[in-house]
């Protein structure tokens, strides 16, 4: 009698770390809430969205301090195993501008452009140290209040590389390029640059840290916006992830500070 007894717990056994593996591989990933992009997709059928408000402050050179509050949202919906369409905005977007010398404040409030992107998984990392890549074909539409409205639409690409390192982290970067536009200055090319390590301390717990250059740029075109932040997720659940980030600017034309919290959910 003991045998089946015994045979039974080990087959229970086996088939609940097999279990277990398969929903470490299933559960949720997010590009929230740091600015990198991962190189995975959601798969085929699925549906994301990730989103949260983020507020910043500005300061130019003692003269004017901007704050703003904005609800950065990202939809995401699985074609196959290896693509998903975007849909992407900063959402609702509250601005305050104070002209420090006269104490002066406007109030500007609207809704940021909409972006719509073909994301595509082109490979998976392995072992061996070959990273995982994917792409991001992207246009921002000027679809936005007239206050936060860019200049008809900005085309842009960018790479997604993820390497897996030893002790549970991974090293992300980022490197891509836009044709924007801006009202006075007309049509120019940006690049975007960024690099950032992750950690799983716990099943559910994870850090980042991040460098990126959102925009390098001439001056007359806006200069270079780069920051550092810190971010943090916890798994609720297989298909909820909720996250926290703050931030700094490193150049004169970043924001001195931001900070984000939010939610990614998958169905």
């Amino acid at each position: 009698m003991m045998m089946p007894v015994r045979a039974f717990v080990l087959a229970s056994a086996l088939f609940g770390a097999v279990a277990a593996g398969a929903q470490e591989k299933d559960r949720i990933s997010s590009d929230r809430p740091d600015f990198l992009t991962g190189p995975g997709v959601v798969g085929k059928g699925r549906f994301q969205i990730e989103t949260g408000p983020l507020v910043q402050r500005d300061d130019a050179a003692g003269q004017t301090r901007t704050r703003t509050l904005m609800t950065p949202t990202l939809l995401r919906l699985g074609v196959s195993d290896k693509v998903e369409l975007q849909l992407e905005t900063d959402g609702r977007v509250r601005e305050r501008e104070t002209d420090l010398p006269t104490q002066t404040t406007v109030y500007e409030q609207g809704y940021a452009d909409t972006a719509l992107a073909v994301k595509w998984h082109a490979r998976e990392g392995t072992a061996d140290g070959a990273p995982g890549i994917g792409w991001v074909f992207q246009a921002k539409m000027p679809s936005g209040s007239r206050a936060f409205r860019g200049k008809g639409v900005r085309p842009g690409v960018l790479g997604a590389f993820e390497w897996e390192l030893s002790n549970d982290m991974d090293l992300a970067v980022n490197a891509g390029l836009t044709y924007d536009n801006i009202e006075a200055e007309g049509r120019f090319f940006s690049a975007t640059l960024g690099a950032g390590l992750g950690r799983a301390l716990t099943q559910r717990l994870a850090v980042a840290a991040e460098i990126v250059a959102q925009q390098i740029a001439q001056k007359k075109y806006g200069g270079n916006v780069a920051i550092f932040d810190v971010g943090v997720t916890y798994l609720l659940t297989r298909n909820v992830l909720l996250d926290a980030l703050v931030g700094g600017g490193l150049t004169d034309e970043s924001p001195k500070y931001l900070f984000t919290v939010g939610i990614s959910v998958r169905f």
